[in-house]
């Protein structure tokens, strides 16, 4: 197998071939799940295609706890088999499948009563291990461990001395989620998938009852296309219903939204080692190490207002700053907060007894011939979900194919970058040495490219001045800003400052100082003219400004009026296009 870019010339062939010839699936979304699944059905050796409205992990998923974890507090619900399947998913992840983006973290869990509570909580936290072990993935997560008060403290300095009583330390692990979801898109293109982003779809089509493809249109150049498929994969997420109302078929179950926000601080303003879980009097609250940064949330609202852009209100951020503050020696204030993202969780609300619950978090439907539906779900799970879909898809078109299509195989497809990564960090020395970076720069490099990273230094290699720091988000090469446009599918400059990188949520100006070099480098990869240069800066600013003053409403309804006053970006060569 080999890497195939994700370039705008392989965009535009994606999108050929998708018109040119019927596919067997055509999956709707390009998120973990959609991209997920394209890539189960593309390693069953079906023909697929995968299109997403803006692009990939746009939504819910960039905007996770960027935690590939068990759900422990699952274990106090007696959902023992959501428990057991997120931590096999979890171990394959950290062991086989995408090693270079997934990587253990430890969390201290504070205890507030004497006696029963370590008990309590630990026997939890034991049968946790033991789960993990059992699933055949555990190898490597070191074991929980009990620490008294001052043992506590030792490791988190941080915590108030009347904030516990002692605490307990197990280990998880944590991914960043957006890159993830785009290794998946690019590995489903190097077994053949054809990927297109910024695609939208505008209709289904049907003969009878049936779906038998969808009618797409490419937002970067207005053209519509027809692309014909025996089965259309809905993964749209919190966007199902929509998407599902264009069969003119009510569904079998309805997804609703629920809001959750994270904010980022720098790591420096709270003194500890690993992460911290908190309860709270409605769920748990995470404190989680983020390189030089913390990431600090969730909430759980419901949400009703814009799905394209859900808006964090000064309550929310109001709301996770109080909670934490209880715990911390030094109380964390507005002033510190880097960045705020908020994102949403399709939950499911089922109204038909029949619906096919293939777990207690996610559902698939088949009511409509031709369309299958995946909905719910947690990102841990996004692998058995995929495959839960293709299933589906596989059983609902039996008749038209002329093979019998083999099981799902993706326990045992790394993702690209996987293999050799652990060959490579074993000589991170020498490639620091060779291509005059610090090895500090090699580690972050490994860990967002994987083996993959020989990509990237080609291009310093070819041209030094990439190898240069971007001015004002300096964890970040400029080489990654060509790459990202190049070979990972970025279009805009949102898609590089805020998903190929996390510069949007890590620096305290949103990234509005490094917006004009990063259009500059991606107006040389793709061609823009100095207009459309132009026209992304002021459309960034315009986000970052419209998001900060939602950040200052005081409800989610002003927030999300306030967070709509900057649309997305429109090139400037269809700006007429209605």
């Amino acid at each position: 197998m080999r890497p195939v870019p994700l370039s705008p010339h392989a965009r535009q062939a994606a999108l050929d071939a998708m018109e040119a010839a019927p596919l067997d699936v055509l999956v709707i979304g390009g998120g973990v799940v959609g991209a997920g699944a394209a890539l189960d059905a593309a390693t069953r050796g079906l023909s697929v295609g995968l299109v997403e409205a803006r692009d990939f992990a746009s939504g819910t998923s960039s905007r996770s706890s960027k935690l590939m974890h068990g759900g422990l507090r699952y274990l106090e619900m007696l959902d023992f088999r959501l428990v057991a399947e997120a931590l096999k998913e979890r171990g394959l992840n950290l062991q086989k499948l995408a090693p270079h983006l997934v990587q253990e973290v430890a969390f201290l869990y504070p205890l507030q009563h004497r006696g029963w509570e370590r008990f309590y909580a630990g026997s939890g936290v034991a049968l946790y291990d033991a789960m993990s072990k059992a699933s055949g993935y555990g190898k490597g997560v070191p074991l929980h461990r009990h620490h008294t008060r001052r043992g506590a403290r030792k490791i988190f300095p941080g915590l108030r001395k009347d904030a516990l009583v002692g605490a307990l330390r197990y280990y998880d692990a944590q991914v960043d989620d957006a890159r993830h979801t785009m290794f998946l898109a690019r590995t489903s293109a190097a077994y053949g998938a054809h990927v297109a982003s910024r695609t939208r779809v505008v209709d289904l089509l049907r003969e009878g009852g049936r779906v038998v493809g969808a009618r797409l249109k490419d937002l970067e150049s207005g053209r519509e296309l027809d692309v014909r498929a025996s089965v259309v994969l809905n993964a749209t997420g919190v966007w199902t219903d929509e998407t599902q109302g264009m069969a003119a078929e009510r569904g079998q179950f309805h997804v609703r939204a629920s809001k959750g926000i994270h904010l980022v601080v720098p790591r420096d303003r709270i003194r500890g080692e690993g992460g911290l879980i908190l309860r709270t009097e409605k769920s748990v609250l995470f404190v989680i190490p983020w390189g030089r940064h913390w990431i600090i949330g969730t909430t759980d609202t419901d949400w009703d207002l814009s799905k394209d852009h859900p808006a964090a209100s000064r309550n929310d951020i109001d709301y996770l700053l109080e909670h934490v503050n209880r715990v911390l020696v030094e109380p964390l204030t507005h002033a510190d907060v880097e960045g705020v993202y908020a994102g949403l969780r399709p939950l499911l609300a089922g109204e038909d007894e029949a619906t096919s619950k293939l777990s207690r978090e996610h559902a698939v439907s088949t009511s409509v011939k031709g369309l299958v539906v995946i909905a719910g779900g947690k990102y841990t799970t996004y692998r058995v979900m995929a495959k839960d879909a293709v299933d589906a898809a596989v059983h609902s078109m039996t008749r038209q194919l002329d093979r019998v299509v083999p099981a799902s195989c993706t326990e045992d497809v790394p993702l690209l970058g996987a293999d050799g990564f652990e060959a490579l960090w074993n000589q991170r020395h020498r490639l620091a040495a060779d291509s005059g970076l610090s090895v500090a720069r090699i580690e972050h490099l490994l860990r967002r490219y994987g083996s993959l990273v020989v990509e990237v230094l080609d291009l310093v290699t070819t041209d030094a001045t990439l190898g240069e720091p971007l001015g004002g988000a300096d964890d970040y090469l400029r080489a990654e800003v060509v790459y990202g446009t190049t070979h990972e599918g970025a279009r805009h400059l949102d898609d590089v400052i805020a998903r190929r990188t996390r510069i949007s949520i890590e620096t305290f100006d949103r990234g509005t100082e490094v917006a004009r070099e990063v259009a500059d480098l991606m107006g040389d990869a793709l061609g823009w003219t100095g207009e459309q240069r132009d026209v992304e800066v002021e459309h960034y600013l315009k986000r970052v400004a419209a998001e900060r003053e939602s950040q200052t409403m005081p409800d989610d309804e002003t927030a999300d009026a306030a967070r709509m006053g900057a649309p997305d970006v429109v090139p400037v060569a269809t700006a007429d296009t209605p």
